[in-house]
């Protein structure tokens, strides 16, 4: 077979054994489910390859992202889960929407790469840094220890399950937010959260409970990205998207003016 013939399966791609007229449901966007999964969920199941005999190894992790979307921990080298990534990068992590019900029947995402640490003195580690204690205040508590660091993935591919009947496998660029172009948002990110954290409260809340339909509360903006808002309520979080990429600092005042009024409006 000639080389450029030549297909390699990404990590984590489901087998071939749908049936031949399986059909998705019509409304299904696993790339939009995939997104919100990834930027919401705060603790995910990470499985490392284990170093002494290659079982998986599967352990609990905080979980925040970067502002392209890719996972970011922060890990203890005394632990077995790091020992391992020092050993073989290659990981996955599990993560999982809860609900009454059947887990089973709640939306997850298997996102699969490799892991890389970060130096916290350098411009990416202070980013990271801020992002993930951002997410995890009380990460606070031992996020200075000599013995952590923080990991960063860079993502493979994702397999996402969003209940029965609902799978798709998921390149990298479906679930990470391309950042080309959007240097501006990017540097003015910190400075833009302090803004609305500080003197737009009222406005950050009324994103939460009006156009997202959250419960009341005093929400805060964790993180912003060409792709939308994270916010947080204590250990409550919540995902607002752009109705278009933003890149610039105009854009985004322009964006968040206007959902202001949309949500003064309800």
């Amino acid at each position: 077979m000639a080389e450029a013939e030549r297909t390699v399966a990404l990590p984590g791609v489901m087998p071939d054994r749908l049936p031949e007229n399986a059909r998705p449901a019509e409304d299904f966007n696993p790339i939009a489910v995939a997104k919100e999964l990834l930027r919401v969920t705060r603790a995910g199941a990470l499985a490392t390859i284990d170093r002494n005999t290659g079982h998986p190894f599967s352990s609990l992790v905080n979980v925040a992202t970067d502002t392209d979307g890719s996972p970011l921990i922060l890990v203890s080298r005394l632990s077995t889960h790091t020992a391992n990534i020092e050993v073989d990068p290659r990981a996955s992590v599990l993560l999982a929407s809860a609900g009454k019900g059947d887990p089973l029947a709640h939306p997850r995402l298997t996102v699969l790469g490799t892991f890389v640490k970060i130096d916290r003195n350098t411009p990416e580690g202070a980013r990271v840094q801020r992002r993930f204690l951002s997410r995890h205040p009380k990460s606070n508590l031992y996020a200075g220890f000599g013995d952590f660091a923080y990991w960063k993935m860079h993502v493979v591919s994702a397999h996402l399950n969003g209940g029965f009947a609902r799978a798709a496998d998921l390149k990298a660029s479906d679930i990470i937010t391309d950042l080309e172009g959007a240097a501006e948002i990017v540097e003015i990110e910190e400075s833009a959260v302090e803004h609305m954290n500080a003197d737009h409260p009222d406005a950050v809340r009324l994103y939460a409970t009006k156009l997202l339909r959250e419960m009341d509360g005093a929400w805060q903006v964790t993180g912003i990205d060409p792709d939308g808002l994270d916010l947080a309520l204590g250990d409550y979080t919540a995902r607002l998207s752009f109705a278009e990429r933003v890149t610039s600092g105009v854009a985004l005042r322009k964006t968040l003016a206007e959902w202001g009024a949309r949500a003064r409006a309800h």
